[in-house]
């Protein structure tokens, strides 16, 4: 029996409801793994040549290039990378370029649909296929409630390369309804949001489907299953929409301090290499 179901069946049971987001083109303007690659590569974890890889993979995510298979060599590439990567090394690197790199690529269509489902007192859950140590921090970053994400295996203190849980297709929607037999939520009066055509069984998986800047196909599934299209077009810095008492603001003061140190610091350098 399914959570919508069960909540029906038990009218004790609070009826809660679930907003669940895909990461990358839906939340972002970016590719949330792509976007790391400068720092990763700054710390030593892969060459200059798997960052023109990652461009490369990039470039045809944000055209709408990437069909399954493409997206599947990617994957089993992305696998390959990581084995031996230290994973304390990788959630430095990631909480200390976070808002650096994500902050200024948020759709603000976005952040305000994200309030307005917390202000409803709905549970806000990222959806991504990327890795878990890359999505928790944006989600933090974004006050969601819970994320579902890829999960690498991991062996003292490295990542084997082998993936526990891929986060993509019908896998986001078993895991959706996972989550919502573990929450109580009433998926029939829960919402989805995605760019993807992969994401297809997320949508379904919801009452209330809605594509976001879709590409022909989506669309044409959109229209046959009512689910509303919606134009995001309006990347902004996230942090000058967060009020200044915000927790996530207070929580991320410190790496903003450091970043504008280093911004100084380097501004200062040059201006002494350019003198007369």
């Amino acid at each position: 029996m399914n959570s919508t179901a069960d909540a029906a069946a038990d009218p004790s049971r609070p009826r809660r409801i679930a907003a669940f987001f895909d990461l990358d083109k839906t939340i972002i303007a970016t590719s949330s793994a792509a976007a790391f690659s400068r720092p990763f590569y700054a710390g030593g974890l892969i060459s200059r040549g798997d960052v023109l890889r990652s461009a490369y993979a990039h470039f045809l995510f944000m055209v709408g290039g990437a069909d399954h298979d493409q997206t599947e060599r990617m994957r089993a590439h992305l696998s390959n990378l990581v084995t031996g990567w230290d994973v304390s090394t990788v959630s430095r690197i990631v909480a200390e370029t976070v808002h650096e790199l994500i902050d200024p690529v948020v759709y603000l269509e976005a952040v305000e649909l994200i309030a307005n489902h917390h202000e409803h007192g709905h549970d806000v859950v990222i959806v991504s296929a990327s890795g878990a140590e890359v999505v928790e921090p944006i989600a933090a970053v974004l006050g969601a409630d819970h994320v579902i994400a890829s999960r690498m295996a991991t062996e003292d203190g490295r990542y084997t390369g082998t993936i526990d849980f891929y986060a993509y297709g019908e896998n986001k929607a078993s895991a959706i309804r996972e989550l919502a037999q573990d929450k109580g939520y009433d998926l029939g009066a829960s919402y989805a949001y995605s760019d993807s055509i992969t994401d297809a069984p997320m949508l379904t998986a919801v009452g209330h489907g809605f594509a976001v800047n879709p590409d022909r196909t989506l669309r044409r599934l959109a229209a046959d299953n009512g689910w509303t299209v919606l134009t995001f077009t309006r990347p902004v810095a996230l942090r000058s929409h967060l009020s200044p008492t915000s927790p996530l603001v207070i929580g991320g003061a410190l790496a903003v301090v450091a970043v504008a140190g280093w911004v100084v610091w380097r501004a200062v350098r040059r201006g002494r290499r350019t003198r007369p």
